[in-house]
């Protein structure tokens, strides 16, 4: 199981960008998936999250990012608007996942895309 990142890139404040990410692999199941950042000298933090057809976001983008699911794709799209200089950060996905293989559940991480936000 593999998941790949694309979207990041340099936009200015007020701008948007969507990030994709894409699972490959032989899936029996996933439980979550989800988007995760990590800014310069500060710990990953969740960004967004879809479980069981629930969502979750982070205080600091509600409103302005929507995390959504292409089940046919097996792809998880983050639609981040009216972005801010603060959400410049390396952006990861995250998935739970049980591998068609062994039955087991864990997670996997994709390599990470980076979103600058100038002022």
């Amino acid at each position: 199981v593999q998941l790949q990142a694309f979207g990041g890139g340099l936009v200015q404040a007020g701008g948007s960008l969507r990030l994709s990410c894409v699972v490959s692999g032989s899936i029996f199941s996933s439980n979550a998936m989800g988007w995760y950042r990590q800014a310069p000298g500060k710990q990953r933090e969740l960004v967004a999250v879809l479980r069981g057809g629930n969502t979750n976001y982070a205080d600091s983008v509600k409103g302005r990012f929507t995390i959504s699911r292409v089940n046919a794709k097996n792809t998880v799209v983050l639609q981040m608007n009216s972005l801010k200089p603060e959400d410049t950060a390396v952006y990861y996905c995250n998935a739970r996942i049980t591998a068609a293989a062994d039955l087991v559940s864990r997670d996997y991480w994709g390599q990470g895309t980076q979103v600058t936000v100038s002022s």
